[in-house]
């Protein structure tokens, strides 16, 4: 996944815009000569994985295009304490406005991809993946969603005209599971995928009698989404949320699911601690 300029500038420009205020960084205009420029490193205090070094990059560029970032690592890597993941070289002025704005989206965005690639791992070779939800920060949704790819993750809906998901609000407003379902096809277009979240077995059946594209197989216990997965028998996709943490993941895929999906990956996921240290002066 490749997300282009035009989505991850806007973002990141709000940002810059936030920490400049009406002023400008007026320390670094203060203590720094104007013609200095340095070489500083983006070096990495935990293992992890990054993420988000097109955002890191452009928070230095939109400050002074004459900076220079030299990536040693693509987003998506692994790696441990001590890694440097980028030289930045030009004004010395620019560098240190930029460094918090870059420094927040890289070590956000690696945080994210680092809990995902844990969650991907507790879950290798039972063949359901990981998928985030619309659970993210105001704003930059597309660039979490991202880091959840680096991470080794999938992508559940980007925005509320991505697909049909009936959840138990929809269903007590409509009336029930099959007036629900009715209303959805009759209304949707063709091209529109239709899932319903159920949280009972008997729920569940009731789907399968209606039919749907996929299920979300709600706070389900292991041994339910075993008889969930059974009785959808494979005429449906399958997806199981509420509550999943790295410990239980293994146990729910286990289970048969095609997919788990989890909200704290965006929502919680602490940051991955980077920071950046000035390395020499630079010609």
């Amino acid at each position: 996944m490749i997300l282009p300029r035009l989505i991850i500038e806007p973002a990141v420009r709000r940002a810059l815009e936030e920490d400049l205020g009406l002023a400008g960084d007026i320390t670094a205009n203060a203590v720094i000569p104007a013609g200095h420029r340095s070489t500083v490193v983006m070096a990495v205090r935990k293992p992890g994985v990054i993420a988000g070094l097109d955002a890191a990059e452009l928070a230095f560029t939109l400050v002074d295009p004459t900076i220079v970032m030299t990536r040693h690592v693509e987003d998506g890597a692994a790696v441990k304490a001590g890694d440097v993941v980028a030289t930045v070289t030009g004004p010395s002025r620019g560098l240190l406005t930029g460094e918090r704005t870059a420094l927040n989206f890289l070590s956000h965005l690696s945080g994210i991809a680092t809990v995902t690639a844990g969650v991907v791992d507790a879950v290798s070779g039972t063949g359901a993946a990981i998928v985030c939800t619309r659970k993210t920060t105001p704003g930059i949704r597309a660039l979490e969603k991202y880091a959840v790819k680096a991470g080794g993750g999938g992508n559940h809906r980007f925005s509320l005209a991505d697909a049909v998901l009936i959840k138990d609000n929809h269903i007590a407003i409509a009336g029930g599971i099959k007036p629900a379902l009715q209303a959805a096809r009759k209304n949707a277009g063709h091209m529109v995928k239709i899932e319903i979240e159920v949280d009972t077995l008997d729920q569940l059946r009731a789907v399968m009698e209606e039919g749907a594209d996929a299920v979300l197989l709600d706070n389900m216990s292991p041994e339910t989404l075993r008889e969930a997965v059974a009785i959808v028998a494979g005429r449906a996709v399958t997806e199981a949320s509420g509550g999943i943490t790295p410990e239980t993941a293994g146990v729910v895929a286990a289970a048969g699911v095609d997919l788990i999906s989890i909200g704290w990956l965006t929502h919680s996921a602490p940051v991955l601690d980077i920071g950046l240290d000035y390395q020499s002066a630079a010609a």
